[in-house]
Formats: C-alpha cells, structure tokens, sequence
C-alpha cells in the first residue's frame, strides 16, 4: 500500500495543531484564518499542477501535487471539513459511473 495515506494522515494532524498559531508566524496558520486565502491557494496550486503534468517532468509533477495536497487539506481544516465526511462521499459513490454520478447531482 501506498505510503500517501498515512503521510496526508500526518499533515493533516499537524495542520490541526497550527489552527489558532499566529498568522504572522505560520503560513498554515494564516491560511486557516482565511478560509477564501486558503480556496484562492488551492487554485493557483491545481493550475501549477496542470502545467506541470502537461509540460513538466515527473519530478515537477510530483512536487507540484505535495503543494496540492497540502493546500487542500488546509482547506478542509480552514472550512470544518473532516478527512471523514470526504471519505464518506467518496464510499457514496463506489460502484456507481462517473457519468451517472454526475447526472445524479444535476437533477438535485
């Protein structure tokens, strides 16, 4: 099994101790205490991680997807948004197409 897992396990737990840090001390911490800052960070991270799958190499890639990850969990944590409550979407949607699982959302 991937070593992933239990690594976003970890940041995720230590972004959790930086929520209430100073923010002029913790770039997690700022992030937390700007839920928008946080949403815009992601973005540029997700647009970087495109470029570099298409034009990079598979170092740049990687490195590229750590900022993603990273900047998604602080999100998650900047919205009250546990690891758990994605997990249970994700398992909602086990066995079910993409395609359909898309319509499905259209129609709600």
């Amino acid at each position: 099994m991937s070593r992933l897992f239990e690594t976003l396990e970890r940041l995720a737990a230590t972004i959790e101790t930086r929520k209430g840090g100073d923010p002029a001390a913790s770039y997690t911490a700022r992030l937390l205490a700007d839920p928008k800052l946080a949403a815009k960070k992601l973005g540029e991270e997700a647009i970087e991680t495109v470029i570099a799958a298409v034009g990079q190499g598979p170092d740049e890639l990687a490195s590229e997807s750590a900022d993603l990850l990273y900047h998604w969990l602080v999100l998650l944590a900047a919205s009250g948004v546990s690891l758990d409550a994605v997990a249970d979407k994700l398992v909602a949607r086990e066995g079910t197409s993409g395609i359909a699982e898309k319509a499905s959302r259209q129609t709600q």
